[in-house]
């Protein structure tokens, strides 16, 4: 740690010497960069070469609500190793990229959208995870509006939404990724406004109650429940009537996520 403390600077100065060559633009500048910088990559590429290199990689829980029950969009690979085996949606993390980066690129290029809610579930590393290469894959869930999800894309990258009761058997460890982000929604949905990520702008109050149903996996009292959401004035009744389920119809209701951003304070 101490030695690392003092050889920093060194370093640091060495790079803004050749920063500062770089800017003279003479001949002679040129000739001694031309002899530096090598030497200096070189120098760099060594720092970790006593070191096994390995791949890095994201997997991409994306999770859906439609028909009363939580859905996940996975695919058939289409590569070896695991060809033809069912999936989760990933890719390696490019040199120039974060793991959040990575992670919004492969959400992106699958669904389309932009600014969705996406949390890291955790890493996972087996040494025999992976059968084609040492790869270390991090894991994220991304929460949609099916209604949102543009099955056109679906149809590009042969995927395909499937009710996590009914799940296959899947690649590697994809199966335990999507437990583990399940996990993580059951112990943060009460504490944080998770579920309204799965729900229209407008949605009803037994719209609302089947989320938490099928994330808790058990019924809720209706009346108990509708008495905690009165208690939470974030969740605001509009003007509008939803005439889908029955001819009296039920009230629309929306989550202010503005006052929410004011005070992130909830609780349900």
């Amino acid at each position: 740690m101490i030695a690392y403390k003092k050889a920093a600077p060194a370093r640091e100065w060495h790079f803004r010497g050749i920063i500062h060559l770089l800017k003279e633009n003479d001949k002679r500048s040129k000739e001694i960069c031309a002899v530096v910088l090598p030497l200096t990559y070189k120098a760099m590429t060594e720092f970790y070469s006593q070191h096994t290199k390995f791949y890095v990689s994201v997997d991409c829980i994306i999770l859906g609500f439609e028909g009363n029950q939580l859905q996940v969009l996975i695919g058939k690979r289409k590569m070896e190793p695991g060809c033809g085996e069912w999936s989760l949606y990933g890719g390696f993390v490019k040199g120039d990229e974060s793991l959040d980066d990575a992670a919004r690129r492969v959400v992106h290029d699958l669904t389309g959208m932009n600014d969705v809610y996406m949390h890291q579930v955790g890493a996972y590393g087996a040494i025999d995870r992976d059968p084609g290469d040492r790869v270390i894959s991090v894991a994220y869930y991304t929460l949609i509006n099916v209604k949102d999800y543009d099955d056109k894309l679906r149809e590009k990258y042969g995927v395909e939404w499937v009710k996590l009761e009914e799940l296959p058997d899947l690649y590697s460890d994809h199966k335990s990724m999507i437990m583990d982000a399940l996990e993580h929604i059951r112990c943060n949905i009460k504490t944080q406004p998770l579920s309204f990520h799965l729900l229209p702008e407008l949605f009803t109050l037994t719209q609302l109650q089947h989320v938490y149903e099928a994330i808790l996996g058990k019924e809720l009292d209706k009346r108990n429940f509708r008495k905690s959401v009165k208690q939470v004035d974030l969740i605001q009744p509009t003007d509008k009537i939803d005439h889908t389920m029955s001819r009296s119809g039920a009230r629309l209701y929306r989550f202010n996520q503005e006052k929410y951003e004011e005070d992130p304070t909830f609780k349900l």
